[in-house]
Parts: C-alpha cells; structure tokens; sequence
C-alpha cells in the first residue's frame, strides 16, 4: 500500500466538525473513539446507536417521539424512527436571523441576487401560502422546470413545508424528457421559466412549456417565473404567487413520508422515479454535510449544478447547518474554462464543488488557480460525477497544498449522497476515494457474494441507510421493480451497479459501471483505468472504449474511440497501444482505435458506454439512448458507421 498524498495539519483536523462529533460522543454517549476508523466500524455496526447519536448531536426536532431507531433493519423495507413527526424545509429555514446571506446567485440571465436568512424565511411563507391557495396540500405534487435560482430553491421549500412532493427538470430538458418524468407524477402544479441565457445566448422556451402543458393534463396551475425576456400566456405570475405574505408554518409528516422524486438518468428506458423522504434526508445530509465537508454555518458553497442533479438537493441542504448557497446559472465554461474559478474568488466559496472532467481539463489547459486567483477562503473541494485519476489529485494538492481537503467521492441518486468518501479525519491517497461513509456499510462483492479486498467487484451496501430510497413511484404495492432495482443479484443487500477495489487501509477506487466493466482473458479491467492512462496523452482530448464479448468464449474485440487534437494516423495509433501495453496490460491493447467527432454524456457527465456497446452490435439509435438524456444528441451519430454485424442484446435497466 502507497502513502497517503497528504493530510490536513493536526491543528486543522482538531478544529473540524467530525473532531467535535468525537468530542460529544466521549461526553454525551461515553464512547472514547480514538479516530475515524474506529468511528466508522462503530457506525455500521451500531446503526441505532449511530442513527441516534445523529438525532441528538444535531437537534432533530419532531412534533412526536419516536419509538425506536430501527424498528425493521431488513432490506429492502428497512423503518426508520417511526412515530416521528418532523418536516425537512423547518430545519434549514429555522434558528436566529442574521444579516449574512443565506443564498447568493449568479446568473448569466440578470444581475447577482442576495438573499438573507429572513429575506428567505419571507419568500417561502409567501410562496407556501399561494401554493396553498392554488390547492396544494400533504402528497400533491409540484414539478419545477426551473434553472438553478433563488426561486427554485423558495418554491422546493413551500412545497416541502406542506407536506406536498417536489420533483424537477433543468430547463434545458426537451419537452418529451421532461413528460417522461412529470407524466408519471401526475402533478398540480408546474412552475416554469419561459426563457434564460446560456452564456451570451438566449433561449427561448416557450414552444417546449407548451408541449409540456399539453402533455400534463392533470395540472391545475402553471406559474411563470419571470427570469428572461418573456412571458407566458394564461399562467399566474411569480410575483402575483407571492403577493399575499402568511405563516411559516410546517406540516409534521412520518420520517418516510415523500419528500423528492429524482430520477434515473433514462439513457435507456422510461427514468426511474426514485422517491425520497423527508427524514432520510434531513439525516443523511446533516452527516454528510458536517462530518465529512466539515461544512459550519457562515461557510459558502459554490457547486454548479442543474437542478436535475441530486447536487441540486445537497447545495439546498447546505442550509441545515446555516452555510450559504452560492449558485451559479448558465454556461459553466463561459466565457472560459476559468470562469469558475473566478466565481470562487469572488463569492469567497470555502467549499468549491466540482467534477473530474473539470478539473482535468484545467490542468491540460495549464490553469494555475492557486496563483491565478485569491481562493484564500477555500478549505474543502469535493469532487463526483466520475472518478479521478491520480494525476487530477497531485495537481489539485499542487495548486492548493494541505489546508484544502480534496474529497472525492461516489453514490448517486438512488440514495442522494455519497456511499464512499472522504472526511477531515482521513488522509487523502493519490487516485483513491478515503473510504465507506460513516453509516454506509460499503463493500466490494465477488460474484458468489463474498466480500473481496485487493481486487475488483460490485459496489454493495450490506446494512440499511435512512437515505435508501422510500420507493419507486409508481410501483406496485409489493415494491417488486424496487426490489429487482436493487436487490435482485444479491438478495437483502444493495447492488449500486459500480465496479470498485477496497485497500486494505480501507480506500477505495471506483473503476466505472459494473456492467462497463472490461474483461478480456479473465483480466478484468474498469474503464476508468483506461480513460485515466489514454486521456494523458496530450493528443487526446476525449476517450470511450468497449469491449464485444465474443460468445464462443474468444477475447472479443476491444474498440477504443478518441477524440484527437490532431488527425488521428499510424504514428498516434502506435503510441495508444504502446501507452496502453505499459501502462495496463498487453491484453487491454485495443483491437480498433477509431477518431470520433465527440463522446458521449448522459446529462450528469458520465461516458455512456453501453448505448455504444449497443449500437456496435447493431441497434438501431434510436433504440439505443433517449435523445432528451444525453447532453449532446448528436453525439451517438458517428457510433453507427462502426457497428458489427450482430444482432442487438437486450437492453438494460435505465
């Protein structure tokens, strides 16, 4: 096993969150844990107590007691706190008013926006009221086609607050994406956006509103949030929706009762619409948050996200333990890769959240931040959506040095947090994640399952989680499509569907989707792995690769398709596999190395390989990927010129 890259000074670490949390356990709980690890061993194996010491540590207020912790620790169909009574938008908009800012926005559509702590409490007391006058109540639904903005995050709070159900979609979402997700919820109300700009470009929504409209005949009211240039016909304004001021009051609801519907990314299929609850929630982030972000109230959060992304609910969460939201709307990398770099200067963000690719690119770009700009604020960045290769740590560590904890991490939406990541505790290791979460009992399984250290195999959780979906909306009262989600490969233990390696240190490497995975001879090769030593290459500025399983038991052929920055000929081709054959494996020297126009992304930054594998094998496109789930539509066009004459596989669960 390497050495760690770094650690944060002892007296940092002592200053942290998590240190505190070690503190009241020893005094409140009189367990004298003398690290992290031993906290994590304890949490996983002690869920009532751990689960409970959360409760208290962070004030958990709820209209009635609870009986028990866990009532049912079997899964799926784990019970949580039952008796609680308890509402997730009363803990972030309660506690002291301050003049601090509670969210600030910025937006390439009209000028930055502050909003306080009481500014926030106002608009979501006016905005709960004219939901509530409009009909909303306990379990209707409210859908969103809203950008990242103060209003969207008012009209999640209202909703929230009377018990009601929220779901939403990034304006940027076609009409026939948004009515894949919407149409299953058959909502009340739809707040929408008619326009907004991205970058210098405006864009005019109008047309998709009302194919959306059209498509959700069940809703009752559509509210213009006026953001751009235009206007929506018959639809109630947001100013009009918030002109009559009234209670902030908050509806108790069981620990289970629907907060959120997320969704599935659908590449493949109609989106799973993945139901969360207000406890899990409210629980999972407060853990998250505090003890591995070491988040506190009057820090600042910067995280470009949509607010289709389960990003989107954790920036909100931020408010739970008074830090502030710091959004960003538009075009991420206008008017250049530094732009957000320059929001964090200027927002004095001590959390700057950010994605593989962006930091990668960064460095290939020779970006400096740690010169270029005043981040003298900036304790924590934490880093999901995809892994990220080592050489991506030693440049973050470079530019920043050891009073900024790297922490990258993996989960997803189905459980709407990170099930491994690191903490302020942990020591950072070049290329690895630091470990399971606290509470997550994470593992790597062989395909008997049996857990495996030192070797590859699916990502699992073995115990229950609060934050583990409510269910499937839509499902039958039996909860069979959750339980064949989830659970149908190893029965009573949770299946993530990543590829994973744990040290014996406990760290971690995700290598990609399990069903991704590469396997040629029986060396099974993840491929990330793969895209960690081709994207170095200073030639390659983008890499997918997929391997076609021969059925007669032969390798296979192994395709590797580029996106260069010079035409791909014999010579750059020559230096791939050489490049590959040293760093890997011979066996994973590519069959076919291909030049392609662009790779492609489902909307949250992951490479779609199995829509690709697909195609090679013969279907047709338009089978292959929903056109509203990948960032670039056209991205999968070139794919069709390289399929193989064999018939198409079945397609997987999106």
């Amino acid at each position: 096993m390497s050495e760690p890259l770094y650690t944060l000074p002892p007296a940092l670490r002592q200053e942290t969150r998590a240190a505190g949390y070690l503190g009241w356990l020893r005094e409140n709980r009189g367990l004298a844990l003398p690290g992290w690890d031993e906290l994590w061993r304890w949490s996983v194996t002690d869920l009532e107590g751990f689960w409970g010491s959360l409760w208290d540590y962070f004030g958990v207020r709820s209209r009635a007691p609870y009986e028990r912790v866990l009532a049912d620790a079997r899964m799926p169909g784990a019970v949580w706190f039952p008796g609680a009574r308890l509402n997730y938008a009363e803990h972030c908009l309660d506690g002291e008013e301050d003049d601090g800012p509670a969210v600030l926005a910025y937006s390439q559509t009209r000028a930055p926006i502050r909003l306080t702590r009481a500014d926030l409490r106002d608009q979501v007391a006016r905005a709960r009221a004219g939901l509530r006058g409009l009909g909303v109540g306990k379990g209707d639904r409210v859908v969103a086609y809203l950008p990242n903005i103060p209003e969207t995050i008012v009209a999640y709070l209202a909703t929230a607050s009377l018990g009601a159900v929220w779901a939403a979609c990034a304006p940027e979402f076609g009409a026939p994406s948004v009515l894949d997700r919407f149409g299953q919820l058959e909502p009340k109300v739809l707040l929408t956006v008619s326009s907004y700009t991205y970058g210098e470009k405006p864009i005019d929504r109008r047309a998709e509103v009302a194919l959306i409209r059209d498509g959700l005949p069940g809703v009752e009211h559509v509210v213009d949030v006026h953001y751009g240039p235009d206007e929506l016909p018959d639809a109630l304004a947001w100013d009009d929706l918030l002109a009559e001021p009234g209670p902030l009051e908050f509806e108790p609801v069981p620990f289970d009762h629907p907060l959120c519907v997320l969704f599935s990314s659908g590449t493949t299929g109609k989106p799973k619409a993945i139901v969360h609850g207000h406890g899990g929630i409210l629980l999972e982030h407060l853990k998250s948050l505090a003890l591995h972000w070491d988040l506190r109230a009057g820090d600042r959060m910067l995280w470009f996200t949509t607010t289709a992304w389960m990003m989107w609910q954790v920036l909100v969460s931020c408010l739970l333990v008074r830090a502030s939201i710091v959004l960003l709307d538009g075009n991420p990398l206008h008017p250049d890769l530094r732009h957000q770099w320059r929001m964090a200067e200027l927002a004095r963000a001590t959390h700057f959240g950010s994605s593989p690719g962006y930091l990668m690119a960064c460095r290939k770009e020779g970006v400096r931040p740690g010169e270029e700009f005043d981040l003298a604020a900036l304790r924590h960045l934490p880093v999901a959506g995809s892994p990220l290769p080592a050489e991506g740590f030693r440049w973050i560590h470079e530019q920043l040095g050891d009073t900024v904890l790297l922490n990258v991490g993996s989960g997803g939406t189905d459980v709407c947090t990170g099930l491994v990541q690191g903490s302020p505790l942990q020591p950072v290791w070049a290329g690895q994640m630091s470990g399971p979460a606290l509470g997550v009992h994470a593992q790597s399984f062989d395909p008997q399952g049996h857990a495996v250290v030192g070797e590859l195999g699916e990502l699992v959780v073995t115990a229950p989680m609060p934050s583990m979906p409510v269910g499937l909306w839509g499902d039958d009262p039996g909860g069979s499509r959750y339980r064949a989600t989830y659970f149908d490969t190893y029965p009573g233990v949770w299946r993530h569907g990543d590829w994973v390696r744990f040290s014996s240190a406990g760290s971690c490497v995700i290598t990609g989707r399990s069903d991704a995975t590469l396997n040629r001879g029986g060396v099974r090769l993840g491929t990330a792995e793969f895209y960690r030593v081709v994207e170095e290459l200073p030639e390659i500025d983008d890499s997918l690769v997929v391997h076609l399983e021969d059925s007669a038991g032969g390798p296979g052929e192994l395709l590797l398709f580029v996106v260069t920055r010079q035409p791909l000929d014999g010579a750059l081709r020559a230096n791939l596999k050489a490049t590959i054959r040293s760093a890997l494996s011979p066996r994973h020297v590519p069959d076919t190395i291909e030049a392609v126009p662009a790779i492609p992304y489902n909307r949250t930054g992951k490479k779609l390989e199995i829509p690709v594998k697909h195609l090679l094998r013969g279907a047709a496109p338009d089978t292959v990927a929903a056109p509203g789930s990948l960032s670039d539509p056209t991205a999968l066009d070139a794919f069709s010129g390289f399929a193989r004459r064999a018939p198409a596989p079945e397609r997987t669960r999106s």
